[in-house]
């Protein structure tokens, strides 16, 4: 069970929450059933309103992953969300799926996207690259806060 967290004694625990941020109700629709076919805890945001706002309820959800579109309502509001989420301290450590059509965009922010280990998903998209890409983001995530020495 790949998208559960896995407890110390290697029974799996609680599925791993997934946050798709989208502004189309079809493509939410769509990552809703695809990622909880594969044992996702799926919460879906038709993303309206600020990036303030928007911030404030993911670091109140805490979503051990989100999926984000980087064109929201015609503007690069999700980049402006992304920069929003690694500025602050609640949202900087979780892992980001970038699931978009501005493949001009993801171009001129390649080398930065790699530095922040953004995982990257044109569209149209092939499923089984989405489902790679969460499970590799969730995979690093997992693997860093093992790695981060507790207090």
């Amino acid at each position: 069970m790949a998208a559960s967290e896995t407890s110390p004694n290697g029974q799996s625990a609680v599925p791993a929450h997934v946050l798709v941020i989208n502004d189309t109700p079809e493509i939410l629709a769509l990552f809703r059933d695809l990622l909880e076919e594969q044992g996702y805890r799926v919460t879906v945001d038709q993303f309206a309103g600020d990036v303030g706002d928007k911030l404030r309820d993911i670091a109140q959800a805490g979503p051990d992953l989100i999926v984000l579109d980087f064109i929201i309502g015609g503007e690069p509001i999700g980049w402006q969300l992304l920069q929003a989420l690694r500025m602050d301290r609640q949202t900087a450590g979780i892992p980001v799926v970038v699931c978009t059509a501005a493949r001009k965009l993801v171009e001129e922010l390649e080398g930065h996207l790699d530095q922040l280990a953004i995982g990257v998903v044109l569209k149209p998209f092939d499923i089984d690259h989405l489902l790679e890409e969460v499970a590799r983001a969730l995979a690093r995530y997992r693997h860093e806060r093992r790695d981060v020495p507790t207090g």
